[in-house]
């Protein structure tokens, strides 16, 4: 019997079907001028990431990206449909999936009170990393991204751009075959975007499988292999900027069927 990862052969993440559903406050009603008592925030979204590729989620906020990631990475659990990651089923395997994957997030909270010496030794053992190998990896990683000189600094004490860096070496501080990324370069200065842009690019060429969501046309266009659309919650269109864009730009395309879709002029 064959798995739905064999079945699929390269790709590596594959969402079928995800939905995903909240209720609305009175608060969050009036804000949206609704009478709904629920919100559709993931419609029956389907794509896949193949191993050794960057897949972009483009969507502007509210469109159901971090939602859809966040189920991916078995934080919130699908409404219906399901996704699988190296074949595990994030419905029926979420402790497998967990050992797959590495989710950053802009809104990932770090303890300001530890240091990020001890937060990559924590998530190391959480993790089941062999201290050998743990203090190898925390070395490469602390050096690649200058967190070595902040090593023993409270977390309550580091810049922004240092906090961003310490969370995207804990979040993958186990090696993980799937890199996924909310937003990574929301909220950061230039120079420590590019470094997080160019460590992308560096996991691409180690053959893993990067996910990540966005609302930059920009970050698109440098990253990713393919992308898919996003709107309502709803998959728009997918494949490679060449399939989906054609001779127009990224943003002309977006615009575009964002006017056929939402039938509002931007």
């Amino acid at each position: 019997m064959t798995t739905p990862f064999e079945e699929l052969g390269e790709e590596v993440v594959r969402a079928a079907e995800l939905k995903k559903t909240f209720p609305l406050s009175r608060k969050q009603r009036k804000i949206e001028k609704t009478n709904l008592t629920k919100k559709v925030a993931v419609n029956g979204l389907s794509f896949s990431a193949r191993k050794g590729e960057i897949y972009g989620l483009l969507g502007p906020n509210g469109a159901g990206k971090t939602t859809t990631l966040r189920m991916i990475s078995t934080l919130i659990r699908p409404d219906a449909g399901d996704a699988f990651v190296c074949g595990h089923s994030i419905v029926k395997e979420p402790e497998k999936v967990r050992d797959k994957i590495g989710f950053m997030t802009g809104e990932l909270k770090l303890e300001g009170f530890f240091t990020p010496d001890y937060l990559f030794n924590f998530f190391g053992a959480m993790h089941g990393v062999e201290k050998s190998v743990l203090q190898e990896r925390k070395k490469t990683l602390f050096e690649r991204f200058g967190i070595d000189k902040f090593a023993q600094v409270r977390v309550k004490d580091l810049s922004t751009g240092m906090l961003q860096k310490v969370s995207l070496v804990v979040s993958i501080v186990h090696d993980p075959e799937v890199v996924i990324f909310d937003e990574p370069t929301n909220g950061l200065d230039v120079v420590t975007a590019k470094v997080v842009t160019d460590f992308l690019l560096e996991l691409k060429a180690m053959n893993k499988s990067i996910l990540l969501s966005t609302h930059i046309f920009s970050l698109v266009e440098k990253l990713c292999d393919r992308v898919g659309i996003i709107l309502d919650g709803k998959m728009a269109v997918e494949g490679t900027l060449e399939e989906v864009c054609g001779n127009t730009s990224l943003e002309d395309k977006f615009f575009e069927i964002y006017r056929e879709i939402k039938g509002e002029l931007v």
